[in-house]
């Protein structure tokens, strides 16, 4: 984070078509004060971004509630135009901001679908893009060790299906450590069944391998699911998430912001 003005003062020149920013976690161990300040410049510094160029940030691990209630709540999430974030910081954060399935203390096994959808959807609702909110937030890239989700606020993104697909194929090849997937050293442990929301809106899904994207579609954001053909013997699991939403980025297709 101490390079970020640095950094950003440099895209004039080397004219993006993407920025990724990641590190806010790092700054937990400091005090609230520095903390408050930081958070200020750091979206004082996004705003200095060049206009059309999205920004997608990549969450990590947190265990202050009340910063992570910061990051949402002062301006950091209306500022990035797309998150990538796991099953623990997904949780972290609807306890951190009172969002939905928040009395939940942790996942039990894997994340249910049905909650990670609802949280997702929270997101958007609450801090995305809108006729009424001044906003960048349109997507979140969600990634567990079985699936990924992807979840977009229509009208701002293409290529979801191929991205998510993207974004799961390199978990499986980055872990094992093979160019392409080695069918025999990953297997299939994602739920075969689900419901698409635990609010009462949900329909339920069962997983149909000849298509491995599933999409559904709630108030104007778009979800895709696919399952992770998951490493029975990682070799590599650091920086596995960065991967899985570069991956992700990189196939997805941004409309520009008009």
């Amino acid at each position: 984070m101490n390079m970020l003005e640095v950094f950003v003062s440099s895209l004039e020149e080397f004219q993006p078509d993407l920025v990724v920013l990641s590190g806010l976690h790092m700054m937990e161990g400091q005090s609230k004060e520095l903390q408050r300040k930081r958070l200020l410049e750091v979206v004082a510094s996004i705003s200095d971004i060049p206009a059309g160029v999205p920004i997608h940030l990549e969450l990590a691990s947190m265990t202050n509630r009340e910063f992570m209630s910061s990051i949402v709540h002062q301006q950091v999430f209306p500022a990035v135009t797309s998150l990538g974030l796991n099953e623990q910081e997904l949780l972290f954060l609807s306890q951190s901001a009172s969002g939905p399935h928040s009395s939940l203390s942790s996942w039990n096994g894997v994340p249910d679908v049905g909650v990670v959808s609802d949280i997702l959807f929270w997101i958007l609702k609450e801090h995305g893009k809108s006729e009424i909110r001044a906003s960048d937030l349109t997507r979140i890239h969600f990634h567990t060790l079985v699936y990924h989700i992807l979840a977009t606020v229509d009208g701002h993104w293409a290529n979801q299906l191929a991205a998510v697909a993207a974004g799961a194929r390199v978990a499986g090849t980055q872990a094992c450590a093979t160019e392409t997937i080695d069918s025999s050293r990953v297997s299939l442990k994602a739920p075969r069944e689900f419901l698409t929301s635990r609010s009462g809106a949900g329909a339920r899904v069962t997983f149909n391998p000849d298509e491995p994207v599933v999409s559904w579609h709630r108030e104007g954001v778009s979800f895709h699911f696919t399952p992770v053909l998951v490493c029975t013997d990682p070799v590599r699991t650091v920086g596995l998430g960065d991967a899985i939403s570069a991956e992700g980025l990189f196939y997805s297709e941004v409309h520009p912001h008009h």
